[in-house]
């Protein structure tokens, strides 16, 4: 396979004068997204817990796109540190124009095993703080007449349930339903576009070690669920991910788009089972099947 799936697939400027803000966007995917959206013009507003990791990211992504990039420190949890990560950046920027909901928190567990804090940490994250940062923001376009956009990371077992990450499931659950009842609402009274994104895997330092330990990778392995035997590569969703925010994507509200290169469908399929099977073995099951039918 080329490298071509990893280029650009928007035009350069797609995004000048526009300020994107980034929950999540010190590490792993979000870091990523936010450094595409940079190189094509985006000034950037990234947020976070730990205001040393914005920083040094903040800079990084600066010296690669040449992009202004804003990092401040706050917890999607807290509606005051959302309140102020919105003020400061209107004070550097002027204005917000996109929202990417991508924060998160997950870790693998018998649920049985699980406190009652485990589930309020995981959904406090998730779907809390995807609330806050979407009522903020929308609250402040709808009195600016700002006809903003709002992009969500869900997952694709956020419809189909997942056993061992349930307060995850839960969780991207409520941000799916989110973002559908608002595409319809503030779609039809404010112009505001509100989509969804569900990643399969995409391997990322932090969360990918927790979820996959080292004992148990080969158990798990990722690349053996998926129809074309290999993980994603960041690029692919930050291009998928920079398109459906921008006015490429006018006409598309109220989606959840799925890259996962067709792994819950593998997992989905009834008889999908029969992918192990080798050649040969068809050819016995098929003169058994023959012999059958001719009786």
């Amino acid at each position: 396979m080329s490298d071509s799936h990893l280029k650009s697939m928007l035009p350069a400027g797609t995004y000048t004068g526009k300020t994107v803000l980034i929950t999540g966007g010190g590490t792993g995917l979000g870091k990523s997204i936010a450094t595409y959206l940079a190189s094509l013009g985006a000034n950037i507003v990234i947020t976070g817990r730990r205001a040393e990791v914005l920083e040094q990211t903040a800079k990084e992504i600066s010296e690669a796109t040449g992009a202004q990039v804003l990092g401040v420190a706050g917890d999607v949890r807290n509606i005051e540190d959302v309140e102020r990560v919105l003020a400061e950046s209107i004070a550097k920027f002027g204005s917000v124009d996109v929202l990417l909901n991508n924060a998160a928190g997950n870790f693998v567990s018998p649920t049985e095993r699980l406190s009652h804090r485990a589930f309020e940490s995981v959904i406090g994250i998730v779907l809390q703080g995807t609330v806050n940062f979407t009522l903020t923001l929308g609250k402040y376009w709808i009195q600016e007449k700002i006809k903003g956009n709002i992009l969500n990371i869900t997952t694709t077992y956020a419809f189909t349930g997942t056993a061992f990450t349930v307060p995850s499931a839960c969780a991207k659950a409520g941000v799916l339903a989110l973002t559908r009842s608002l595409a319809v609402e503030w779609g039809a009274k404010y112009g505001i576009r509100v989509n969804a994104v569900s990643p399969g895997p995409f391997p990322t330092e932090g969360a990918w070690s927790r979820l996959i330990p080292e004992a148990v990778k080969d158990l798990v392995d990722p690349t053996k669920k998926v129809p074309l035997h290999r993980v994603g590569e960041h690029p692919e969703l930050a291009n998928l991910c920079a398109y459906l925010m921008s006015d490429f994507a006018a006409y598309i509200n109220g989606a959840d788009v799925t890259i996962d290169g067709g792994e819950w469908l593998m997992g989905a399929g009834s008889f999908n089972g029969y992918l192990s099977i080798p050649n040969e073995m068809w050819d016995m099951l098929d003169a058994f099947r023959k012999s059958k039918a001719g009786k």
